[in-house]
C-alpha cells in the first residue's frame, strides 16, 4: 500500500512507495501519515465517485463537484490497480475530475484536497 506523508511546516508530500519502518523528516520534524478518509461530513465532496467509461473510468470529487479554488482544491487523483499506479495532477480552476485508461479488475482510487488531506473510495 502507498503511503502519504505531509510536512506540516512546509507542505512537502511524499509519498512512499515500499513502507519498512523508520520516521520520514521534513524541515526538521517527523512528517505525519495521511491517513485515508472515507466520509463526508462537511459541505465539500471528497469521496471519489467512479464511473465506468467505453475506454476505462472517470473519477469525479464528490457527487457535489469538489471547489477548485486557489487556497482549497483537489491537488491529485490516483488509481491503483494491481502493481500499476496511474496519477492525474490538477490545478485550481480545473474540473474536480479525471479520466484513466485501466484495465478491469479490483482498482483503489484516491484523491488529495489541499485542505482536508486523502480521501478514497469505499471500495
Amino acid at each position: 500500500m502507498l503511503e502519504v506523508y505531509k510536512c506540516e511546516v512546509c507542505g512537502n508530500i511524499t509519498m512512499v512507495v515500499s513502507p519498512s519502518g523508520g520516521t520520514l523528516v521534513c524541515c526538521g520534524q517527523p512528517m505525519n501519515l495521511q491517513k485515508e478518509k472515507t466520509e463526508d461530513t462537511g459541505k465539500e465532496k471528497h469521496v471519489p465517485v467512479v464511473e465506468k467509461t467505453s475506454q476505462g473510468i472517470r473519477v469525479k470529487l464528490g457527487a457535489i463537484p469538489h471547489p477548485m479554488e486557489e487556497k482549497h482544491y483537489i491537488q491529485w487523483i490516483e488509481v491503483i490497480s494491481g502493481d500499476s499506479l496511474f496519477v492525474q495532477g490538477l490545478k485550481p480552476g480545473q474540473k474536480p475530475e479525471a479520466e484513466f485508461i485501466v484495465p478491469d479488475g479490483r482498482l483503489k482510487v484516491r484523491a488529495y484536497c489541499n485542505v482536508h488531506g486523502l480521501w478514497t473510495d469505499k471500495a
